[in-house]
């Protein structure tokens, strides 16, 4: 196995640093005082003059504000709990309806299909603020709004994912598909039993992409959730003060916690898809 150069490794740190950073100062301030953060950040959060500092270590490490978000803050889990059940069934949705589709836009051949991608590409580039409108209208003639579908439906029929998806499947080689084809595989076989398979890298990209988006999403429950009820955790971090700073730090470090568990959960599985995939067309 070749070595990575000293060089590479230095660049790759470097490049790593500022999200490290970002990381460590969520930590130090989740375990800090309320009176040092607001004298430490105080010209950020407030209108007082001077300068923000940032320390390496808070001078007195403390727990209090993790255990008042965790026994004291009793909103903390509801909206936790309504981010979970936005964004899991987010993201599944998204594998089950959009697999089939960049199965069929990169291995089938049918009229329409260049131009059905390049409809999928213009929709992807299109931001929120342009379709939300007519999400609006959709979900409202479907008596949809303030409830949890009106942000699951569409993130579901997103275009992100097939996009990625099909790039996955391009990488199926094509001699082997059409040993399958010879074998007697009809169209569903191949897929379920081969395209699947191999295309687990894309999958899974879909699937971290996908949850990630609807885990820090912001727009979209603000415009289709009425009631405060149903808000995700994206929402509560924004209705935190100044003077709860470090409540808010504390909830900021938790709500990393879905993402890393699943990155760290589905590394293993990734690294096998990726193999997979590394098959070539001869």
């Amino acid at each position: 196995m070749k070595r990575s150069s000293p060089v590479a490794f230095a660049l790759l740190a470097l490049a790593a640093l500022p999200t490290l950073w970002v990381l460590w100062f969520l930590i130090s301030g989740a375990l800090a005082p309320e009176d040092e953060i607001l004298a430490l950040y105080g010209p950020v959060l407030t209108e007082a003059e001077g300068t923000a500092r940032w320390t390496l270590l808070p001078s007195w490490p403390t727990l209090r504000p993790v255990v008042r978000l965790l026994l004291d803050t009793p909103e903390f889990f509801a909206m936790f709990w309504n981010s979970c059940e936005q964004s899991f069934p987010q993201a599944a949705g998204q594998i089950l309806v959009g697999a089939p589709a960049a199965w069929a836009l990169s291995r089938l051949r049918f009229p329409g299909r260049k131009f059905l991608f390049a409809v999928y590409m213009a929709l992807m580039v299109l931001p929120f603020q342009v379709t939300m409108v007519a999400h609006y209208i959709v979900l409202s003639r479907l008596s949809l709004i303030d409830t949890v579908w009106a942000v699951i439906l569409p993130g579901v029929f997103s275009t992100f994912p097939v996009f990625i998806m099909k790039k996955g499947f391009d990488a199926v080689p094509h001699a082997l598909l059409e040993s399958a084809a010879l074998d007697g595989a009809g169209h569903a076989c191949i897929f379920f039993r081969i395209g699947l398979p191999l295309g687990v890298p894309g999958i899974l990209s879909a699937f971290v992409l996908g949850f990630l988006e609807a885990w820090n999403a912001i727009e979209q429950p603000m415009v289709f959730l009425e009631s405060a009820r149903l808000r995700p955790l994206s929402l509560y971090l924004t209705d935190i003060s100044a003077a709860d700073a470090g409540l808010a730090l504390a909830a900021s470090l938790l709500m990393l916690a879905p993402a890393m568990l699943i990155f760290l959960f589905g590394q293993k599985y990734l690294e096998l898809g990726i193999q997979a995939s590394g098959l070539k067309d001869v």
